[in-house]
């Protein structure tokens, strides 16, 4: 990883678009800065598009795309997207709903064994606003669990068929081969028009956990915020930059050399 001020200015005025982590990214012990709400603004009145992608629920997904300088978020790992439609809130599902119910009750199932079998954990507190995966709280609202322990979680929802991911306070089980990049793309191709694979050199990613970590494989200009570093054995991915700073200041460190280098 290459501190981010070596990232050239041309490569940073040919970016079109910012897709970001939220946990941890934007927010720095759980909360979002002021100066990290004020940039989104700004990157936002420079032209930019700005598209959160993250593991947290439809709920907070509806409520932020309501309320922050945003283009669209994508929710609960890339399950769905939600954006304003003429100023009207709409979500577009990867599956249709009679698939999300018959999910939701196996997710139901299995979120109540692995609390049992595995002592510390807990089902996250938003696990009722969940459309479409199971997320069990490793480090929000518990007592951070050994890496053993995560990694216990983990092989419990693989064994039983889903999908897992890790991030820096949930594991996250869903059924089906979506993630984030794969929404990512379809959200960018069906609201922007964009192809991130024919443009992926115009799209910055940030992040700062494992279920970022295809995102830090596609898009070469992939940046990690500094509390990246307390993860990385971790990371089957790196990202190419990382951030002087951690959380929602390193968002805010990378926003501002992107608003620099296009004046």
């Amino acid at each position: 990883m290459q501190a981010i001020q070596t990232l050239s200015a041309p490569a940073l005025r040919r970016v079109r678009g910012v897709l970001t982590d939220i946990d941890g990214t934007l927010t720095t012990d759980g909360r979002l800065p002021a100066a990290t709400y004020l940039t989104l603004d700004r990157l936002r009145q420079a032209g930019l598009h700005v598209i959160p992608v993250t593991g947290r629920c439809i709920a907070w997904a509806e409520i932020l795309t309501r309320l922050w300088p945003v283009d669209a978020i994508i929710g609960e790992n890339g399950a769905f997207y939600s954006h304003l439609r003429a100023g009207k809130l709409a979500t577009r599902y990867l599956d249709d709903a009679a698939t999300r119910a018959a999910n939701l009750a196996r997710i139901h199932a299995l979120g109540q064994h692995i609390v049992q079998a595995v002592p510390g954990c807990a089902l996250a507190s938003d696990q009722a606003w969940h459309a479409a995966d199971l997320a069990i709280d490793h480090a929000e609202d518990v007592a951070p669990l050994p890496a053993s322990e995560v990694a216990r979680i983990v092989a419990l929802m693989r064994a039983a068929g889903m999908t897992a991911t890790v991030s820096s306070i949930h594991v996250n089980g869903w059924f089906g081969a979506h993630d984030k990049l794969s929404m990512s793309r379809l959200c960018a191709a069906e609201l922007l028009g964009a192809d991130l694979d024919a443009e992926r050199d115009q799209w910055l990613f940030i992040g700062d956990s494992a279920n970022d970590a295809t995102m830090f494989a596609h898009f070469p200009l992939s940046v990690g915020v500094a509390n990246i570093r307390d993860i990385l054995p971790q990371l089957p991915a790196l990202p190419a930059y990382v951030t002087a700073a951690a959380g929602g200041e390193g968002f805010a460190e990378m926003a501002e050399l992107l608003l620099a280098a296009r004046g």
